[in-house]
């Protein structure tokens, strides 16, 4: 993901906010339904998508719930950082159990999630990876106890 930016959204049509949309709802949804939905053939709806993929708009994958894949454990990192924020984003980059990272501002300079199998490993990341990596001058964790909402459709302006 990058920093966002009005130039990608300034050059989208009427077709491409359809097609984006119907594809958050259903990421599976194939070419000739697509062109349908838009008065486009399949193979006009697959360029489109293509366009949108090499744009870096859109992306698709398959999300898991990490629950039920045995991680037991998830919590949001907030890190104060002394040094090159963006090389310590390169270093959480590297982590396995990072699996976002934010530059933020206000209270804490990077907003990192972290999944765990279980505490004791969750305490491990934290304490033997993120803590020590060099700019990180304070880490602190606020774990998960249930996730109320986890949106995938955020609309298409």
């Amino acid at each position: 993901m990058t920093s966002p930016s009005a130039e990608s959204r300034d050059d989208l049509d009427e077709i491409d906010r359809v097609l984006l949309t119907a594809l958050q709802k259903d990421g599976r949804i194939g070419y000739a339904e697509l062109g349908e939905l838009v008065g486009l053939t399949a193979g006009g709806a697959r360029k489109r998508f293509k366009r949108l993929q090499d744009r870096g708009i859109l992306q698709i994958v398959g999300v898991t719930d990490p629950l039920r894949l045995g991680y037991r454990s998830m919590a949001m990192v907030g890190i104060v950082a002394h040094g090159d924020v963006e090389a310590i984003a390169e270093a959480l980059n590297d982590i396995e159990d990072v699996i976002y990272v934010v530059l933020a501002a206000g209270r804490y300079d990077l907003l990192v999630e972290v999944i765990a199998t279980d505490q004791a490993s969750m305490l491990e990341v934290v304490n033997r990876k993120i803590r020590p990596i060099p700019g990180v001058a304070r880490a602190e964790t606020f774990p998960y106890y249930g996730i109320r909402t986890h949106r995938f459709e955020w609309g298409v302006r």
